[in-house]
């Protein structure tokens, strides 16, 4: 077997690539979009039903502080939305969460930990957002952060869980994430979350999810332009061709 040098690797041409489909980035291709001026929409979901919620505790103090840096904010109630499959996508629940999702720019996702996972509210309001709606892929492009909070000692599997749906759902997972362990003590009898470091790092998520979505946002369709999505579309396009020709 001959083993190529560096040198001839970089003078040899791609083997299988299809050129009107092949598109080299540029700073130029990636920067071309005008830039918005509207305030970044954040969407806030949280993961827990109950009375005093700290997961929704956390998302409305992050609500706060993304409004004072200037976003747009929604925060999603899951109370009544049904079980995946259990049913009709037009349910007033599902519509409603569908329509936030595309109305978002960004998202922030905040679960318990229960059983050393993410919980089944959590994962429902997930399962019930389609990769497409007809044309329009509701979550790809657009910005994630993850937060979990715990009732015991601080723990990484949610987050870690909340990160392979948001890769799933082709979203742009910022680096940063928040884990509150011992949640419960740190609101004061108002529902106002304690200085701590734990805020403080909410404080950093939010303002790197921030960055991120202006980044992001108006740029969100080049960036997840795809060679092999062209290309398919591009074989498609030529098969209704031959077909007419038939």
């Amino acid at each position: 077997m001959t083993v190529m040098t560096d040198q001839d690797v970089k003078q040899s041409e791609p083997a299988n690539l299809v050129d009107e489909c092949f598109q080299a980035p540029t700073p130029d291709k990636v920067f071309a979009a005008a830039v918005s001026d509207h305030k970044p929409r954040i969407l806030l979901l949280y993961g827990s039903l109950r009375k005093r919620s700290f997961s929704r505790l956390v998302v409305e103090e992050s609500a706060r502080i993304l409004e004072k840096m200037g976003a747009e904010t929604r925060i999603f109630n899951p109370s009544g939305l049904p079980l995946p499959d259990d049913a009709d996508a037009e349910h007033e629940k599902v519509q409603e969460l569908r329509n936030l999702v595309q109305w978002s720019e960004g998202m922030v996702w905040c679960s318990p930990e229960r059983h050393g996972a993410m919980t089944g509210i959590m994962k429902a309001q997930i399962d019930w957002i389609p990769l497409a709606l007809g044309a329009v892929r509701p979550t790809q492009g657009k910005t994630l952060a993850v937060m979990q909070v715990c009732g015991g000692s601080q723990s990484f599997n949610v987050v870690n869980q909340l990160r392979v749906l948001g890769r799933w759902m082709r979203m742009v997972t910022i680096p940063n994430q928040s884990s509150v362990a011992k949640a419960w003590a740190e609101f004061d009898d108002n529902n106002r979350m304690k200085p701590s470091g734990y805020y403080d790092r909410i404080v950093d998520v939010l303002e790197e999810l921030m960055k991120f979505t202006y980044l992001v946002r108006d740029r969100s369709d080049y960036l997840v332009d795809r060679y092999s999505e062209r290309k398919e579309s591009a074989e498609e396009l030529m098969k209704r061709v031959n077909q007419r020709d038939i």
